[in-house]
Order: C-alpha cells, then sequence, then structure tokens
C-alpha cells in the first residue's frame, strides 16, 4: 500500500508539472499522501554545529542543505559488496545491498528499502520539477529522490548520494 501511495503521488506531481498546472493549493494534500513514514524511534536531533563537526564538508551540504554529488563520482556508486548501507548521518539501516541495482544514472540506485520505517518521503518542487526526496527517518537528513522507473518487484529506482551513506560489509561466515 505504501508503495501504491508513493507512486500515485509520483504520477499525480508529473501529471500535474505535464499539463502546467499549479499545485500551490494542492500543497498540503500531496504533502500528507507521500509523508507515511513518521513513527522511527530514537529519533536524532542535533544544531547545525554539531552536525558541521560530525560530517565532512560534503556530508553536510547534501545531508543538511538538500545539496548533491556529481553523478558517477560517489563512493559506492560501483560498490558491489554484499551488506548494508547506512544513513551517514545516524547509522539508520537505510538499504541492503540485495537491493542495489545499476540504473546508469550515476548514483548508487536501489528499488526498496532494508526498512520502509527508516525512510520518509516528502515533496520536493526545487529546480522546476516535482519530485519525491527520500530523508531518513531518525535524523532527518537529506538522502537523494524516489522515482517510479525502477525495475521490479516494486519498479521503485531510490537514487540516493553516496555522501549520505556508510556502508557496512557483511561478515563471512
Amino acid at each position: 500500500m505504501k508503495n501504491l501511495t508513493l507512486i500515485c503521488c509520483l504520477s499525480f506531481a508529473m501529471l500535474t508539472q505535464a499539463c502546467g498546472q499549479s499545485t500551490r493549493s494542492n500543497e498540503r494534500k500531496d504533502l500528507a499522501l507521500i509523508k507515511f513514514n513518521t513513527n522511527m524511534k530514537d529519533t536524532v536531533v542535533k544544531s547545525d554545529e554539531e552536525w558541521k563537526k560530525e560530517l565532512t564538508p560534503e556530508q553536510y551540504d547534501i545531508l543538511r542543505n538538500k545539496g548533491t554529488e556529481r553523478a558517477f563520482t560517489g563512493k559506492y556508486y560501483h560498490n558491489e559488496d554484499d551488506g548494508t548501507y547506512l544513513c551517514a548521518g545516524c547509522g539508520n539501516a537505510l538499504f541492503s545491498s540485495e537491493t542495489k541495482f545499476d540504473s546508469g544514472s550515476g548514483w548508487p540506485s536501489f528499488f526498496d528499502a532494508a526498512n520502509k520505517e527508516a525512510i520518509e518521503t516528502k515533496l520536493d518542487k526545487t529546480h522546476g520539477m516535482m519530485r519525491a526526496e527520500i530523508v531518513c527517518n531518525r535524523c532527518g537528513s537529506h538522502l537523494g529522490h524516489v522515482f517510479d522507473d525502477g525495475p521490479n518487484p516494486t519498479g521503485l529506482r531510490y537514487c540516493v548520494n553516496s555522501a549520505s551513506l556508510d556502508f557496512k560489509k557483511k561478515e563471512d561466515k
């Protein structure tokens, strides 16, 4: 049901943009539709000064200012190790290597989240586009965007900045 809600909202956003219609009057309704993961425990709240001390300048720009890294430059774009991708801001488990795929976009891409409650989706109307932004539900850090052009079984493509991730390699048994 959550994926269906996201896909419907993405489709609505793309249709509205294509038709040139304003969504300002529908903004509150749209945000309510796509903001569905708000029950994360152990919320992390830090001041800007604390974030600046803990993150690299690139990580701070991406996680806290919603920046992005240049395509094909991220350290995890070509990573093929087995393991779990964590939020670089708080260590929250976000994606499994089992759902990673090469989308050709230049950023690490995943067709599903490791834990649906770990990621919150918000409407992003910056840069003259309407997209679904993904943020860590524990610390609010910007991760990237999710699109409805991914592979089966979900049809989703979580397009994520490498700088917003840490990687925990699976231990060999």
